[in-house]
């Protein structure tokens, strides 16, 4: 890995740290339930730089973070850690097999399907052990994540085009 790469990926997961810091700070009306908006920056980073410059955002990120808010290892993180890894798989692996098909909406919207999905089987397998309180839960989470999805997608592809713009310039 270059050294122009690894500045890259720092300074990439440090507004996705920024941004997740902020996002903490914001009120919820589900005490669980965030926007995701720092999400924008691994769609950004998969769409120009590539999906292993992607993943090291994300692990960087929710690593990084749940130190600084002190969840590290906690389940905050189990849950962050595997929605971001599994999210940021499943658009990797969509943005590769499929280039033109989705762009930086369907991509989001992917990843936050993968997330939620993911979310809500760690909160099966290692904390409620009952299908009913996911199967009550999994439609709303599903249908924000969906909202959030389309949201952060429109953002991030804003965000792509603005960077390509300044590059070309």
């Amino acid at each position: 890995m270059q050294l122009q790469d690894k500045y890259r990926i720092a300074l990439l997961s440090a507004y996705a740290i920024a941004i997740h810091s902020f996002e903490n700070l914001l009120p919820t009306p589900i005490p669980w339930l965030r926007l995701g908006i720092a999400n924008i920056i691994t769609l950004a980073t998969l769409v120009l730089y590539g999906f292993r410059s992607a993943m090291m955002v994300t692990l960087i990120r929710v690593i990084l973070s749940s130190i600084f808010i002190g969840t590290f290892l906690g389940p905050g993180f189990i849950m962050s850690f595997g929605g971001g890894v599994i999210s940021t798989l499943a658009m990797g692996l969509t943005f590769s097999l499929l280039p033109r098909l989705f762009g930086p909406v369907g991509l989001s919207l992917i990843g936050a399907l993968f997330h939620n999905i993911a979310q809500l089987f760690l909160a099966y397998v290692l904390f409620v052990q009952k299908l009913e309180p996911i199967l009550i839960v999994s439609p709303i989470l599903i249908l924000l994540g969906t909202i959030t999805g389309v949201v952060n997608g429109f953002i991030g592809g804003m965000l792509i085009k603005n960077i390509v713009k300044r590059s070309n310039s």
